[in-house]
């Protein structure tokens, strides 16, 4: 499972830097470019240090990479880092599918909701 090969923590970074509006925004507005913290900090209706901390909980879960340029501290994202949410997602997706469609199969096996179908009331 994608969950367990990134591991439970690194799963939960990224979820939860994920999670919040402003750190999505700030994610898709660096996708299309590198943009400085305090470019980013222009954008918003909160202080440069909240921007700030919204930088490092995207680069703490690996969704985006700082780099000093000058005086400035330069945010680009890293598409791989996205591409493994993707995956876990698509893992779980995968484990909820087969689980559903084993209830299926029990069901359809299971002669009691036969008798149920048949014992139900009159026929119309």
């Amino acid at each position: 499972m994608v969950a367990d090969e990134l591991g439970d923590e690194t799963v939960d970074r990224l979820f939860h830097a994920l999670a919040d509006t402003t750190r999505r925004d700030i994610l898709r507005r660096c996708v299309r470019g590198e943009l400085s913290v305090s470019r980013l900090a222009e954008a918003y209706p909160m202080s440069f240090a909240a921007v700030q901390k919204h930088v490092a909980v995207l680069e703490r879960a690996g969704l985006v990479t700082k780099q000093r340029s000058g005086r400035e501290q330069l945010v680009r994202t890293d598409p791989d880092a996205v591409g493994r949410a993707r995956q876990a997602l698509d893992e779980l997706e995968s484990a909820w599918r087969g689980r559903v469609d084993r209830m299926a199969r029990l069901l359809a096996e299971d002669p009691a909701t036969e008798e149920n179908d048949t014992t139900e009331g009159p026929e119309r």
